[in-house]
């Protein structure tokens, strides 16, 4: 397994560093659209970052077959959202991107952000993990709150130049599917990594 092991790490981390791209295309939005407007391109971009978040979902589910990681995913996606629309509202005064989203601030990214980390303590000491573990748990969970924003900013940015307020229509008040998976498909992969370098038989 160990020659699968090593294909899934590079597909996972080759997917992180796709998203940390598309961030920065956010920052840049609009002047970004020169790399990634043409149609051949958001096609290949579509398979780029689809692909890796089915896999790790395959993973994930494959290393624990009663869906745990899964519904740990669907938590810090969760908390994220959450957290930050609650902390946005109460205290956010400064724009995330405000050409790409601009009801989105940095207030609401730090409470979603910390929500998270709150989480994974909470997590931590319920599961009684030791001291590295438990720090590392944090390590991974901010990572991950931190993807599933990325994924939805750049997801809006994608729409906000297509002139699209939903991906969709099949989900009717809930904007398309790629509203509601923006940020799974930024934040399985980097799971998933962590999963396979720090969790797995025979990862440390």
């Amino acid at each position: 397994y160990q020659n699968l092991y090593s294909r899934l790490e590079l597909l996972f981390a080759s997917s992180a560093l796709l998203w940390l791209l598309a961030f920065s295309w956010v920052l840049t939005y609009p002047v970004s659209t020169r790399y990634w407007k043409s149609r051949p391109t958001m096609v290949v971009l579509g398979w780029l970052m689809l692909l890796p978040a089915w896999v790790g979902l395959v993973y994930l589910k494959q290393a624990r077959p009663d869906g745990a990681l899964i519904f740990l995913a669907i938590l810090v996606i969760a908390i994220a959202d959450i957290g930050a629309y609650f902390t946005g509202r109460r205290w956010g005064k400064r724009k995330l991107a405000v050409r790409v989203s601009p009801g989105k601030s940095w207030e609401g990214f730090w409470g979603g952000f910390t929500a998270n980390l709150v989480f994974a303590f909470l997590l931590s000491v319920f599961l009684q993990l030791a001291f590295f573990k438990a720090c590392l748990l944090m390590v991974v969970l901010g990572f991950a709150s931190v993807a599933s924003v990325i994924g939805d900013l750049a997801e809006s940015m994608f729409k906000r130049d297509a002139g699209v307020k939903d991906s969709g229509t099949i989900l009717p008040g809930h904007g398309g599917v790629l509203d509601r998976i923006d940020g799974w498909m930024a934040a399985i992969p980097i799971l998933a990594l962590a999963h396979l370098l720090f969790v797995r038989p025979g990862a440390l």
